[in-house]
């Protein structure tokens, strides 16, 4: 087998994206392959020593003259810096703006060799921010100019074909999980910890964006502990948490609703959950619902978009339109009033994450694409 020097850059932050790039940098890096993080601070998932990983960290100047620190160009300065010194063979982005950009901008720097860019597609870079009127064009550029384009799910290919009119090929990769790691005897802490008398424990995890629907989360939580004395749980933070934790006092539910903030180490925690609960407005592939799954948590989920590809609705989970408080409130109910149910959902869902969404499938996938890139010839233009 070849392995390739990659350099990978991805958002550090807890998103989906950015998790999804540094465990399958890690993964590539456990096979034999060179992995190099080219990314403004180091990623919430690179939490060791690893062999054959690297970070570099992409330093930006501020210059009275710029309203904002130029960090898409010091971004393919560190590229090109890290393809030359490194003899990287492939830069994978994940994120579509800025990343894809600098890449191309880094790839026309480095022209004493062949020098291949990937471009992974996610959800929001494509659904929102590309399509805003200021970054289509550069958007549909880079997707156009990337040797190789994939995306996380058929969702959000067709999204990207449709809102682009490209007729570039774009391969679905969808997102994986290490069943070693997420796995329903994985808690770290007891339950007892969160509910004391035993209650159920709902949960959530996000980056607290509009886009994640936080305020649908807290009013069905609130049908739910009025029949049942649940108690939920919310990891992550963002710019929904200040209403969240002001509707939960409304709503009379905040002693029971409890805000943990950002966790790294979020498999020590799902395991511990009865119901996972992520109505998103949209989602390009449903993350959390995975490792949910691969932890035996059954999920009550979107159905706007990926999720469709991951929750099987009635055998692994729900899915439910993201504003129906009355339908979610039910389904959680049906659920925490019958254990037997939840655990045999619970085991449906470990089984489809282990033989649908394995990492080992997945990477290979990806090395595939590497491969192609790199035999092409000339890069994209």
């Amino acid at each position: 087998m070849r392995t390739f020097r990659v350099a990978i850059t991805c958002y550090p932050t807890a998103g989906g994206s950015g998790v999804v790039a540094t465990e399958l940098g890690l993964e590539l890096a456990r096979t034999g392959h060179e992995v190099h993080f080219v990314t403004s601070a180091l990623p919430v998932r690179l939490r060791s020593f690893d062999k054959n990983v690297y970070f570099h960290q992409v330093d930006t100047h501020f210059y009275p003259l710029f309203l904002d620190a130029p960090y898409s160009l010091s971004l393919a300065a560190k590229m090109a810096e890290v393809a030359e010194s490194h003899s990287i063979d492939v830069l994978h982005v994940h994120y579509a703006i800025p990343h894809a950009a600098s890449a191309y901008l880094a790839r026309s720097m480095v022209s004493s060799r062949r020098l291949a860019t990937v471009t992974t597609l996610h959800g929001t870079d494509i659904t929102l921010v590309g399509r805003e009127p200021s970054f289509y064009r550069i958007t549909k550029f880079c997707i156009e100019a990337s040797d190789a384009v994939t995306a996380v799910s058929e969702h959000l290919k067709a999204r990207t074909e449709e809102s682009f009119d490209t007729r570039k090929e774009i391969e679905v990769i969808p997102n994986f999980i290490d069943g070693s790691k997420f796995r329903p005897d994985g808690a770290t802490v007891p339950k007892q910890f969160f509910c004391p008398d035993s209650q159920p424990l709902l949960m959530h995890i996000s980056n607290f964006r509009p886009v994640k629907n936080i305020a649908t989360v807290i009013q069905v939580f609130s049908r739910v502990r009025a029949r049942t004395g649940a108690r939920l749980a919310l990891l992550g933070d963002g710019p929904e948490r200040l209403p969240a934790e002001r509707l939960s006092a409304q709503l009379g539910v905040d002693r029971d609703v409890m805000f943990l903030g950002n966790q790294e180490c979020i498999e020590g925690i799902l395991p511990l959950a009865d119901v996972l609960l992520q109505p998103s407005e949209q989602e390009s592939f449903g993350l959390v619902c995975l490792e949910g799954m691969s932890c035996g948590v059954p999920a009550i989920a979107t159905n706007v978009g990926g999720p469709k590809e991951v929750v099987e609705h009635g055998r692994t989970g729900f899915l439910h339109d993201p504003f129906d408080v009355d339908g979610m409130a039910a389904s959680i109910l049906e659920l925490v009033s019958d254990p037997g149910r939840r655990r045999a959902m619970g085991e449906a869902g470990r089984k489809v994450a282990l033989d649908k969404f394995s990492t080992s499938d997945v990477v290979k996938k990806y090395v595939g694409v590497y491969e192609r890139v790199c035999a092409a010839g000339s890069p994209a233009r």
